[in-house]
């Protein structure tokens, strides 16, 4: 789960990593109030979006007196802001944060992620700050530093003092920098973090170390132990179809760029497989939908139903290996939704598993317009077919 950079930093307070004094405001007026709170300037006011890029987007601006502070909050409030991480369609903007101005002599980047291929927790840090991290890496990846950490161990004080030289932290400030990092290591553990990142970190000219920017996402696995957390989500920033199906426990993720097949399965790597079969049929996935192996019949309705829901979806294939999902649970659960919803779209269906003959029957009983696959081929075939027509 993404938090908002004002909620990230409440955060971070908590657990002693510096950041600059500031709020959120959703309004003009209540920008006014923040600055005036803050009572010097330049303040700097900041877009709440779940994406970055929000400066080259005009999202951050710098306000040097109270009415410029309401003029930037009129003016990027209620704004729909474009940036390379929300693509075209832009993001709109509900409320910014108001905060201190800083005199800054360096920006640094870092970062805390798993690494999946080591095992381990890799720390990421580099002094080209404030920059598209992504583009450092692809042009200059020798300015990427990398400190990697046994989560059995945790961090040590040779991993700080590794990123301190080669970020070139200077002597004055290496003991506060050094405090920083362990402590963002321990937010990053206590917190079941999937990412934290800070860019830029900055060194201030009277000798601070700030979090400037903050990035957390959050383990969506592990929030039942974080309710307190829980509470910072924001639907406004998630796609409607996506909140939805998490009320339903349906693991749903809208692909975008016009994907015209929706899909549907059980297991993430028989999504995965179904995804290329689509791609490979001349068609585009709409949709990732893991109705689980648990799912029943209501679940399956409630899936049906959103994928339904898109209106690019101008075809679906449900591509299911009954065990503890059953073939005719799964098959009573499209009919019910076919009927329920009024199917405009032409249904492939492929069953294998648990009662499969009888999940078979029930659709070809059903008087649908349901198109039933043999196997992955069969599937493919037919699913190739409709997108022929599209």
């Amino acid at each position: 789960m993404k938090i908002h950079e004002y909620q990230a930093k409440e955060l971070y307070r908590k657990y002693g990593i510096p950041v600059p004094e500031g709020s959120v405001a959703f309004t003009p007026d209540e920008a006014k109030a923040a600055a005036e709170k803050l009572g010097a300037y330049p303040v700097v006011v900041k877009a709440q979006i779940h994406a970055g890029g929000r400066g080259k987007g005009g999202g951050v601006k710098l306000a040097k007196s109270l009415e410029e502070v309401a003029a930037l909050a009129d003016e990027i409030i209620g704004m729909n802001l474009v940036t390379h991480q929300t693509g075209p369609q832009g993001q709109p903007v509900r409320k910014v944060l108001v905060e201190q101005g800083l005199n800054i002599a360096r920006e640094l980047y870092l970062s805390i992620l798993p690494d999946r291929a080591t095992a381990t927790h890799v720390i990421m840090a580099s002094q080209a700050g404030g920059m598209d991290i992504e583009a450092v890496a692809a042009d200059t990846p020798e300015k990427i530093i990398k400190a990697h950490v046994d989560p059995l161990l945790g961090i040590q004080g040779y991993h700080c003092r590794q990123v301190a030289f080669g970020l070139n932290i200077p002597g004055a400030v290496m003991k506060e920098f050094t405090r920083l990092l362990a402590n963002l290591y321990r937010f990053f553990i206590q917190t079941d973090c999937s990412l934290v990142e800070i860019n830029p970190l900055v060194i201030t000219a009277d000798d601070r170390v700030i979090a400037l920017d903050a990035k957390v996402d959050i383990d969506a696995n592990a929030l039942y132990r974080h309710k307190d957390i829980l509470e910072y989500r924001d639907t406004d920033e998630e796609d409607p179809l996506e909140v939805e199906a998490s009320h339903y426990n349906l693991n749903y993720i809208n692909l975008g760029g016009g994907g015209n097949i929706g899909n549907m399965v059980n297991g993430a790597g028989l999504a995965m497989a179904t995804m290329d079969i689509i791609k490979l049929a001349g068609a585009e996935p709409a949709n990732f939908l893991d109705v689980g192996g648990g799912a029943n019949a209501e679940m399956v309705e409630n899936g049906f139903r959103i994928i339904l829901s898109d209106p690019n979806v101008k075809g679906i294939l449900i591509n299911i290996f009954g065990g503890i999902l059953r073939c005719d649970i799964l098959a009573q659960g499209v009919v019910e939704a076919a009927k329920k919803v009024g199917l405009t779209v032409p249904v492939v269906v492929r069953m294998e598993g648990t009662n499969v003959e009888a999940g078979r029957r029930i659709l070809a009983e059903s008087n649908l317009t349901l198109i039933t696959a043999k196997d992955l081929k069969d599937a493919a075939q037919k699913v190739a077919e409709i997108a022929k027509q599209l």
